[in-house]
């Protein structure tokens, strides 16, 4: 169903239910039959009627436990003003639906962006909601071009360097212009622009090159520094890296492959030393490489290096596993350490068990949607301790976090429960650090009750905290394109929003409950909607107007325990 489909199937949908409110509220009823004509679910927890009268209060308040939340999305909450006001009165934490993933942070050439991250983080507690982290080690959401490279040529150390003068240790003096300062370099400021070079010390060298551009000319080119020739191989793919430095966050360096022929890549270096690829098919046989310095600020620029990606030796199996560690290590310590002391709890290790008869998720056993280009599976290269080491990278980067696995059809999957558990004691008699475990709980109205018990029950038995994670009911399971919405539907998944939240604090000693998100807000932003382009309605409020479905009295009263 196309967008604008869906909207207008959701305001006539509004409209009916509208005119029905009084027949709706008269005839709530508290039978569980499913849509699908199977008898009854049942309940071990009380009745599953929605008739109680204490529907007061926003949803945050009701819940006994630390944390109730949604799932957000970037632009929502950036630009709706409804949306947003639905999240900070009903909610007290937020898990951001991307941008605290791999894909949203790292960049093609390895480097970190934390740019829309820290602008929702900001966002969110300046208006009081607790960020829960999500998440550092998945195989989905991953900028998996930047992780594939890391196993294929070019990878393995030794790997000849193709530019000379580089490191810039060679020259005359510790500032100016022009061919001395640097050998095998020209060093230049024209135009309208202003600034400086100099060879200074850093990134454990007695010589880099550090360059002040106090004033930015016209031109890109104003002010630039051309290296030599060097010596390629036509229709070879090459590959540019260089260590910077910036004194700002906000300037920009163009990377320049010049000679008769022209190509340019742009980086936004960070304030802390990091390393900058670029990756380029060379079209002539003595391309000169250049910098510019558009962009006001002092970058400190070392270690350039090219190598033949094409000619290069095939890393061995304990190379790429280094260079798999050192990503994985370099993505989960620099994000935890960024948001530590404010970020109290992280989904570390995320969906590590495969569907099926279960056991470790690798390439092998999961099958990769058509198209999709995220996927990277760290047990691949690392094993089972990909695991182990993603929560000791956690650790070490804030130690008072608490560190989370998180997992999904536990309710459904008794076999992948138990693997998921066998998983954990494993990973805790190496040392790992894990506080608590995350249940999606992606369901729908034909979810039996009983999986939804047993599953609180064994993973309350492990002592481990417990905490409902990603929570949507669908009301559409079989994806039928033609579905239509009934009064009796919308009270099923009332009772299951309940039944869940009622289980969970029955089989859940409260001092391990930790709390529980629902993924999403409105129908309209929902993932099944949205990513899997299925049509559902599987969230607490409407689409088009953001009214208060069923679910959410079912959710209110389940939290009331009611």
């Amino acid at each position: 169903m196309s967008t604008f489909n869906l909207k207008l199937y959701n305001i006539i949908r509004v409209l009916i239910n509208q005119v029905s409110v009084l027949f709706m509220i008269a005839c709530i009823i508290s039978c569980n039959k499913n849509t699908n004509g199977s008898s009854s679910n049942g309940s071990s927890t009380g009745s599953n009627s929605n008739t109680t009268v204490d529907t007061t209060g926003p949803l945050k308040t009701a819940a006994t436990f630390p944390y109730f939340g949604f799932a957000i999305d970037y632009t929502l909450m950036n630009t709706d003003g409804n949306y947003s006001a639905i999240v900070k009165a009903q909610a007290n934490s937020v898990t951001f639906g991307y941008e605290m993933k791999h894909g949203a942070i790292v960049q093609n050439d390895g480097s970190l962006d934390y740019t829309k991250a820290d602008e929702l983080f900001n966002l969110c507690t300046a208006a009081g909601l607790q960020v829960y982290g999500h998440t550092l080690a998945w195989h989905q959401n991953q900028n998996a071009n930047y992780l594939k490279s890391l196993t294929v040529g070019g990878a393995a150390t030794g790997a000849p360097n193709l530019f000379s003068n580089g490191d810039f240790e060679s020259g005359v003096g510790t500032s100016g212009t022009g061919s001395t300062l640097f050998t095998g370099w020209n060093c230049l400021i024209g135009g309208t622009s202003a600034g400086s070079f100099a060879a200074v010390s850093g990134n454990n060298s007695s010589r880099v090159m550090q360059v002040t551009v106090t004033t930015p000319g016209a031109n890109a080119y104003d002010i630039q520094a051309i290296g030599s020739a060097w010596s390629a191989n036509v229709g070879d793919i090459y590959k540019v890296s260089v260590d910077i430095k910036s004194s700002v966050t906000t300037g920009k360096i163009r990377m320049v492959m010049q000679n008769s022929l022209y190509q340019q890549d742009d980086i936004t270096p960070t304030t802390s030393w990091a390393t900058y690829s670029w990756t380029l098919t060379e079209g002539e046989s003595a391309p000169i490489f250049r910098l510019n310095f558009p962009a006001a600020g002092t970058y400190t620029i070392d270690n350039i290096t090219i190598v033949d990606l094409t000619t290069a030796p095939a890393p061995t199996a304990s190379q790429i596993a280094s260079s798999v560690d050192t990503a994985l290590s370099t993505f989960i310590r620099n994000t935890v350490t960024r948001y530590a002391g404010k970020t109290k709890a992280w989904d570390v290790v995320n969906e590590s068990m495969a569907d099926g008869n279960s056991g470790l998720r690798t390439s092998s056993n999961t099958t990769v949607t058509s198209g999709a280009t995220d996927y990277f599976f760290w047990s691949d290269y690392l094993g089972r301790n990909y695991a182990l080491k993603a929560f000791q990278y956690a650790k070490a980067a804030d130690g008072a976090a608490l560190l989370f696995i998180n997992e999904y059809n536990l309710e459904s999957n008794n076999t992948k429960l138990d693997s998921l558990i066998a998983f954990i004691n494993e990973l805790k008699s190496k040392g790992a650090q894990i506080d608590g475990v995350g249940t999606q709980m992606h369901i729908s109205i034909n979810t039996l009750y009983t999986g939804i018990d047993n599953a609180f029950k064994k993973l309350a038995a492990t002592g481990l905290k417990v905490r409902v994670s990603e929570l949507d009911v669908r009301v559409n399971p079989g994806n039928d394109p033609n579905f239509v919405e009934t009064t009796s539907i919308l009270s099923t998944q009332s009772d299951m929003y309940k039944y869940v939240i009622k289980s969970y604090l029955a089989n859940v000693p409260a001092g391990q409950q930790y709390g529980i998100t629902i993924w999403g807000v409105s129908d309209a932003d929902s993932w099944i909607n949205t990513s899997q382009h299925q049509l559902d309605f599987p969230l607490l409020f409407n689409g088009v107007t953001y009214s208060k479905k069923s679910a959410y009295t079912g959710v209110l009263l389940g939290l009331k325990g009611q």
